[in-house]
This record gives C-alpha cells, sequence and structure tokens, in this order.
C-alpha cells in the first residue's frame, strides 16, 4: 500500500542522574565528594533509506522514543550515554511540526540527516559542587528532560517530470509505453490511486524518472476528487507534461480541461505554472482528434503561458519519439527547484527582547495556590534532586535569583500561602 502522508510523536532521551557519593577507601579518611555525572540522553534523527518507497512503515506505530542516559556512578564514573534513535524515511520525505505546521527540513538525498530532538545532558554528581566553604556537597542535579514533538510527515516523489491532466487522458497508458512501468490501466476515471513512476531511457544514454500522477478534477486544491491528497508530488517536478484528451469522446472541450488544470496548479501552488510545460494532445488515432486538435492550437495561440503542444498516441507510439527527446532536451536546461522559497529563508529576523519566553508565570488556582510554571522554571525543577535538603536550598537560592521571591508579593502572596510547580508543592516564607 503506498501512503504518504502520517502522523507521528517523537521523544528524545531524558539525561541520567548525577548522584552524591564520597570515598571509602582504606587508609583514605575524608575522602571526599566522588558522585560521577549521568549520561547523555538519546536524539531523534532522521534519515534517508533509498531503499523505501512508502510511509507504510508509519502507519501502525506512531510513538517513537529514544533511550535514557544511564544515572553516574560512584568513584566518579559517568552514567553511560544512550544510543541515538534513527527514524529512517524514503527520499523526498518532507518533515513538519504538527502543532505550528512549521517545515523542518527536507530529506530529499541519499545521505540527508536531521535531528528533530536532541537528548538531554546528564545531570552533574556532587563532585562539581565542592567549594572552600563545603567541601563535602549533598547537591547534585537530576538529567535534563528529554523534549517531544508531534511531527507530520509528508513523502513527496522525486521525479524529473510529472504528468499531469484529468483522468483518463492516457496519463498512465503513456507511462507503461515509453518506459517498463506497469501501472493498472481501464477505461474508468480514477483508475490511478497512487503515484506511478517509470524510468525513460534514450538511445543517446540520458535518461529521466517521470511520474504519473492521479487525476485531477476541478477544485482539487480545495479538497475535492482525488488531486488535492497528490498535488503536493508535482512540487518536486522539473518539467510538467499536460496531457489533453483529443478524441472528444466524452463531449468535453480540451481548451476548457487545459486552463482547468493550470487553474488548479496556480491555486496550489502558482510557483508551480513557473515551471517549463509541454502540452501533451493525446489519442490522436481517434477520428475527430485532429480537427479538436486544430481547434486547440488556435485557442492557445493567444494564451499568456504559450506552451509547446505536441501530439501523440500511445497505441500507434506516433509522436512519442519527438515528445521523449524533447523532454530529455528541457531537462538539461531546467535547474532543480528549490524545495522552501529562498526569500522566507534568507529573510532576516530582527531580534526583539520582548519575544523571549519568560522564565516563570504565575497564576493562583481555584483552591488559592500559587501555580509557578514555564519551560525554564520547570525545567530547573526536573533537575534538581529533591532527596537531598543542600539541593532544595540551592533550588530555593535559584528561584530567589529568578526574581521569583518578588514576583510572588507583587502577586499578593502572603506568609505560609501554598506554592506548587509540577506536582511539588511548598509553602511561601516571606
Amino acid at each position: 500500500m503506498f501512503v504518504d502522508q502520517v502522523k507521528i510523536n517523537v521523544k528524545s532521551g531524558k539525561g541520567g542522574n548525577g548522584i552524591v557519593a564520597f570515598r571509602r577507601e582504606k587508609y583514605v579518611p575524608n575522602g571526599g565528594p566522588a558522585g560521577g555525572d549521568g549520561g547523555r540522553g538519546g536524539s531523534v534523527i532522521f534519515a534517508v533509506d533509498t531503499g523505501m518507497n512508502t510511509l507504510m512503515d508509519f502507519r501502525y506505530k506512531r510513538k517513537f522514543a529514544a533511550k535514557n542516559g544511564a544515572d553516574g556512578g560512584n568513584k566518579r564514573m559517568t552514567g553511560k550515554s544512550a544510543d541515538d534513535l534513527y527514524i529512517y524515511l524514503p527520499e523526498g520525505t518532507s518533515v513538519y511540526n504538527d502543532d505550528t505546521n512549521q517545515l523542518l527540513f527536507d530529506l530529499v538525498n541519499p545521505d540527508d540527516e536531521y535531528v528533530a530532538l536532541k537528548g538531554g545532558r546528564g545531570g552533574r554528581g556532587n563532585t562539581h559542587f565542592a567549594s572552600a566553604k563545603n567541601s563535602a556537597p549533598e547537591i547534585a542535579e537530576n538529567g535534563e528532560p528529554g523534549e517531544e514533538l508531534n511531527i507530520r510527515l509528508e513523502l513527496k516523489v522525486l521525479a524529473d517530470v510529472g504528468l499531469v491532466g484529468f483522468p483518463s487522458v492516457g496519463k498512465s497508458t503513456l507511462l507503461s509505453t515509453i518506459t517498463s512501468s506497469k501501472p493498472k490501466v481501464a477505461e474508468y476515471h480514477f483508475t490511478t490511486l497512487v503515484p506511478n513512476l517509470g524510468m525513460v531511457r534514450l538511445d543517446d544514454g540520458r535518461d529521466f524518472v517521470i511520474a504519473d500522477l492521479p487525476g485531477l478534477i476541478e477544485g482539487a486544491s480545495s479538497g475535492i476528487g482525488l488531486g488535492f491528497q497528490f498535488l503536493r508530488h508535482v512540487e518536486r517536478t522539473r518539467v510538467i507534461l499536460h496531457l489533453v484528451d483529443m478524441s472528444g469522446q466524452e463531449g468535453r472541450d480540451p481548451y476548457v480541461d487545459y486552463k482547468k488544470i493550470n487553474d488548479e496548479l496556480a491555486k496550489y501552488d502558482e510557483n508551480l505554472l513557473k515551471r517549463p510545460q509541454i502540452v501533451v494532445a493525446t489519442k490522436m488515432d481517434m477520428p475527430d482528434a485532429a480537427e479538436n486538435l486544430e481547434t486547440f492550437k488556435e485557442q492557445i495561440k493567444d494564451d499568456e503561458l504559450a506552451h509547446e503542444v505536441l501530439a501523440i498516441s500511445s497505441i500507434t507510439h506516433e509522436g512519442l519519439k519527438e515528445l521523449i527527446s524533447k523532454t530529455s532536451d528541457l531537462l538539461e536546461t531546467t535547474p532543480k527547484f528549490p524545495i522552501t522559497d529562498v526569500e522566507d529563508v534568507d529573510e532576516e529576523v530582527e531580534y526583539n527582547a520582548d519575544d523571549e519566553e519568560a522564565p516563570f508565570n504565575i497564576r493562583r488556582d481555584e483552591d488559592g495556590v500559587w501555580v509557578l510554571y514555564g519551560k525554564k522554571i520547570e525545567r530547573l525543577f526536573q533537575m534538581t534532586d529533591t532527596t537531598h535538603d543542600q539541593s532544595m536550598l540551592r533550588f530555593a537560592r535559584q528561584l530567589k535569583g529568578m526574581g521569583v521571591d518578588d514576583a510572588l508579593r507583587e502577586h499578593g502572596a502572603k506568609d505560609g500561602d501554598m506554592v506548587s510547580i509540577l506536582d511539588f508543592t511548598f509553602s511561601f516564607v516571606d
């Protein structure tokens, strides 16, 4: 089954905890602190697997979590760092933040890798907190928590040439004729339910990859029919072959069909119309095709896009050699199009201190408890070893240094009021 869009949840590993320990060796009195650091948690990395051509593997497994780092040991031994979690994807996969719809990375080359989430660093052992005033500290850090992200994966086929057009204009028949591909061909609309790829090889040694994309219909760009589901696959093609049925068997106007398909491409992404496009007049072996073609050429003559029109018949092989040759010539002069908008990438963003996330926020719940929240303060608490009094005193000093005490007073906190951070509650002392 061809699957080209999935949503998954990924989570990096937590760092290992640092520990409180002291040297206990014979003939070494007052040995001092010897607690080791925790190991680093595993990162989540997306990489390319050239043997994959679908996202089917992610249909039934949606959660991926890297392992945590090991805790530190005695005698200053550092815990083992966890292995990074590699998630392999087909070439041509776009990685999006599903919560913000932001494109994070495009995996378009065989050696592409993207670190989606970094593993948490290991907590420091008590050896790092020894000082002249405290030569035997009972302070250690917990490992930094891992991060979590909702990801959307979109596979966009990597083809040099894309075949577009209304259903049943002959895209699959053309693909099967000029390549060794064997797509399903039948006398009804929407025969093609998934993109089909084929390789075209010329006698002079040149070759290119061509994709038969499922038929578009009017309104496809707004979600009607199958076209919207597969329009994304046109994004990476360098040359578009726009197939138009000249037989007139279904009572359709070739010029109207031509305009409608281009309108749908423009509505999806107006840059698609800037790409080289050859209009392919198909089914020229039918009785009225030649007359319909002449009428079509007159109508398209004044069209602002002014695309070249080539007539073919996949049944009699008429015009196929010229079509393949001209398509290959066009590819040689057409560079690969950038995946993302260059203007967006190069745009400079002015720094604004107000845009930075506040280190903490305060609110009061319905029970009158003051709640401290925010990414920075919660991370600080999660890295605090609450089993040792000295670690908790250090945490209290850190809160004061961040301005938490003053902020609570400004909000109206009184001596003895309860304050909570995550699942930990303590009394405010003024």
